[in-house]
């Protein structure tokens, strides 16, 4: 009989544990930021304004729950809808100019994560970890 493989497992593991560890962190430099909002904001810093229709594919989340993290991004100020200059019937979101010290912050806790994940590993291991990542990642979204 083989070994059971628990790869799957241990990326969700790995997943839970790192994104309250990224949330605490957050909490305690005063930024409340939840997982579907992190998502949104590293897309929107990542690639400038975008359609709503356009984001949601990029971000991977269901209509209500990307509407809803929008919601609570532009009240708390971090980004705003504008109606698209080139089609009045698209929405666009775009970052605010609030939302640079959010993403300075929130690139900070980023580099610290990342010191943890990778505390122990060598270039070479860190550089063959993501490769295999993303063949992963490749294996499940085809």
């Amino acid at each position: 009989m083989s070994a059971t493989r628990q790869g799957g497992f241990l990326i969700a593991k790995v997943h839970q544990a790192g994104g309250r560890i990224f949330a605490r962190i957050l909490r305690e430099r005063g930024m409340e930021i939840n997982p579907a909002q992190g998502r949104i904001l590293f897309v929107l810093w990542q690639e400038g304004p975008l359609s709503i229709h356009e984001l949601a594919k990029r971000v991977s989340l269901g209509k209500s729950t990307l509407t809803n993290a929008l919601d609570r991004l532009e009240t708390s100020g971090e980004v705003r809808r504008v109606r698209s200059a080139e089609d009045r019937r698209k929405i666009v979101i775009e970052l605010t100019q609030q939302n640079k010290a959010t993403q300075k912050l929130y690139e900070e806790v980023s580099r610290k994560m990342t010191k943890l994940f990778y505390r122990g590993f060598s270039g070479d291991e860190i550089a063959r970890f993501e490769h295999d990542l993303e063949q992963i990642l490749k294996n499940v979204t085809e």
